[in-house]
Protein backbone atom coordinates (compact mmCIF):
# COMPACT_ATOMS: atom_id res chain seq x y z
CA UNK A 1 0.00 0.00 0.00
CA UNK A 2 0.86 3.75 -0.74
CA UNK A 3 0.36 6.44 1.03
CA UNK A 4 -0.73 9.51 -0.55
CA UNK A 5 1.76 11.79 -1.24
CA UNK A 6 4.30 10.07 1.26
CA UNK A 7 7.52 10.62 -0.38
CA UNK A 8 11.13 11.04 1.10
CA UNK A 9 10.55 14.49 0.24
CA UNK A 10 7.48 15.38 1.86
CA UNK A 11 8.34 12.72 4.74
CA UNK A 12 8.24 15.38 7.32
CA UNK A 13 5.03 16.83 6.68
CA UNK A 14 3.79 13.58 8.10
CA UNK A 15 5.41 13.37 11.77
CA UNK A 16 2.79 13.02 14.35
CA UNK A 17 0.76 11.88 12.06
CA UNK A 18 -0.84 8.11 11.47
CA UNK A 19 -0.05 6.61 8.76
CA UNK A 20 -2.48 3.98 8.64
CA UNK A 21 -4.00 -0.04 10.24
CA UNK A 22 -2.74 -3.22 8.72
CA UNK A 23 -5.00 -5.72 7.77
CA UNK A 24 -5.82 -8.38 10.75
CA UNK A 25 -3.47 -11.11 10.89
CA UNK A 26 -3.99 -14.84 13.01
CA UNK A 27 -1.54 -15.44 15.54
CA UNK A 28 -2.58 -19.33 15.05
CA UNK A 29 -0.46 -22.33 17.21
CA UNK A 30 0.97 -23.18 14.12
CA UNK A 31 2.52 -19.66 13.79
CA UNK A 32 3.57 -20.46 17.76
CA UNK A 33 4.93 -23.47 17.38
CA UNK A 34 7.31 -22.56 14.55
CA UNK A 35 8.58 -19.23 16.28
CA UNK A 36 8.96 -21.82 19.31
CA UNK A 37 11.50 -24.43 16.78
CA UNK A 38 13.23 -21.26 14.95
CA UNK A 39 14.18 -19.85 18.37
CA UNK A 40 14.34 -22.53 21.12
CA UNK A 41 12.42 -20.67 22.75
CA UNK A 42 9.67 -23.73 23.92
CA UNK A 43 8.06 -23.07 27.15
CA UNK A 44 5.03 -24.62 27.85
CA UNK A 45 3.03 -21.60 28.25
CA UNK A 46 3.42 -21.16 24.65
CA UNK A 47 3.32 -24.98 23.02
CA UNK A 48 1.98 -27.15 25.61
CA UNK A 49 -1.90 -26.50 24.82
CA UNK A 50 -3.10 -29.32 27.29
CA UNK A 51 -0.40 -27.88 30.68
CA UNK A 52 -2.23 -24.38 29.13
CA UNK A 53 -5.25 -25.19 29.64
CA UNK A 54 -4.93 -26.33 32.85
CA UNK A 55 -1.96 -24.34 34.69
CA UNK A 56 -2.03 -21.13 32.47
CA UNK A 57 -3.83 -17.79 33.91
CA UNK A 58 -5.02 -17.41 29.99
CA UNK A 59 -6.69 -20.39 29.99
CA UNK A 60 -4.60 -21.48 26.35
CA UNK A 61 -1.57 -21.12 25.00
CA UNK A 62 -0.05 -17.75 24.55
CA UNK A 63 2.31 -15.84 21.58
CA UNK A 64 5.80 -15.26 22.74
CA UNK A 65 6.08 -11.31 22.88
CA UNK A 66 9.17 -11.30 20.56
CA UNK A 67 6.92 -13.28 17.49
CA UNK A 68 3.99 -10.14 18.57
CA UNK A 69 7.07 -7.81 18.31
CA UNK A 70 8.87 -9.64 14.95
CA UNK A 71 5.30 -8.68 13.25
CA UNK A 72 5.78 -5.21 12.76
CA UNK A 73 8.49 -5.19 10.34
CA UNK A 74 5.77 -6.62 7.77
CA UNK A 75 2.82 -4.61 9.01
CA UNK A 76 5.05 -1.27 8.49
CA UNK A 77 5.87 -2.42 4.57
CA UNK A 78 2.15 -3.16 4.23
CA UNK A 79 1.24 -0.09 5.38
CA UNK A 80 3.85 2.10 2.99
CA UNK A 81 6.73 2.87 5.65
CA UNK A 82 9.13 2.56 3.33
CA UNK A 83 8.10 5.66 0.62
CA UNK A 84 8.49 4.43 -3.44
CA UNK A 85 10.99 6.91 -3.95
CA UNK A 86 13.37 5.02 -1.14
CA UNK A 87 15.35 2.34 -2.53
CA UNK A 88 15.50 0.58 0.72
CA UNK A 89 13.85 0.53 4.14
CA UNK A 90 16.27 -1.44 7.05
CA UNK A 91 15.41 -1.76 10.86
CA UNK A 92 17.58 0.61 12.94
CA UNK A 93 16.29 -0.31 16.23
CA UNK A 94 13.97 0.34 19.37
CA UNK A 95 13.42 2.99 21.04
CA UNK A 96 10.85 1.42 23.83
CA UNK A 97 8.85 -1.94 24.19
CA UNK A 98 6.38 -2.78 26.35
CA UNK A 99 4.15 -5.81 26.32
CA UNK A 100 1.12 -5.04 27.41
CA UNK A 101 -1.34 -7.95 26.63
CA UNK A 102 -0.77 -11.45 26.13
CA UNK A 103 -2.31 -12.67 22.36
CA UNK A 104 -3.91 -15.70 23.10
CA UNK A 105 -3.61 -18.81 20.52
CA UNK A 106 -6.15 -18.36 17.82
CA UNK A 107 -6.27 -14.25 18.36
CA UNK A 108 -6.19 -11.43 15.11
CA UNK A 109 -3.91 -8.47 15.43
CA UNK A 110 -3.20 -5.63 13.69
CA UNK A 111 -0.76 -2.23 13.75
CA UNK A 112 -1.70 1.08 14.48
CA UNK A 113 1.61 3.22 13.21
CA UNK A 114 2.42 6.76 13.79
CA UNK A 115 5.08 8.51 12.65
CA UNK A 116 6.89 9.99 15.42
CA UNK A 117 10.03 11.73 14.05
CA UNK A 118 12.39 12.04 10.91
CA UNK A 119 16.37 12.62 11.24
CA UNK A 120 17.68 13.62 7.75
CA UNK A 121 21.23 11.57 7.38
CA UNK A 122 24.32 12.25 5.16
CA UNK A 123 24.04 10.11 1.83
CA UNK A 124 20.25 10.27 1.55
CA UNK A 125 19.23 8.37 4.78
CA UNK A 126 16.74 9.43 6.81
CA UNK A 127 16.28 7.61 10.61
CA UNK A 128 12.60 7.61 11.40
CA UNK A 129 10.72 6.97 14.21
CA UNK A 130 7.15 5.30 14.74
CA UNK A 131 4.80 4.55 17.38
CA UNK A 132 3.30 1.19 16.81
CA UNK A 133 0.19 -0.24 18.54
CA UNK A 134 -0.22 -3.97 18.30
CA UNK A 135 -4.09 -3.78 18.51
CA UNK A 136 -5.56 -7.44 19.52
CA UNK A 137 -9.17 -8.03 18.00
CA UNK A 138 -11.84 -8.05 20.86
CA UNK A 139 -9.50 -6.29 23.90
CA UNK A 140 -9.20 -3.16 25.16
CA UNK A 141 -5.71 -2.87 26.05
CA UNK A 142 -3.05 -3.09 23.22
CA UNK A 143 -1.05 -6.38 22.74
CA UNK A 144 2.48 -4.09 22.42
CA UNK A 145 3.55 -0.61 22.09
CA UNK A 146 6.76 0.12 20.44
CA UNK A 147 8.75 3.07 19.12
CA UNK A 148 10.87 1.34 16.54
CA UNK A 149 13.41 3.35 14.19
CA UNK A 150 13.73 2.24 10.51
CA UNK A 151 16.70 3.55 8.12
CA UNK A 152 15.07 4.55 4.95
CA UNK A 153 17.63 5.04 2.10
CA UNK A 154 17.23 7.21 -0.89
Amino acid sequence: MSICEYSLATIDEFVGRELGVSNWVLVDQASIDAFAQCTGDRQWIHVDAERAKRDSPYGCTIAHGYLTLSLLGAFAIEIGLIPEDASAGLNYGLDKVRFMTPVKAGARVRNRITLASVEKKDGGRVIVKTLNELQIEGEEKPALIAETLAMLVA
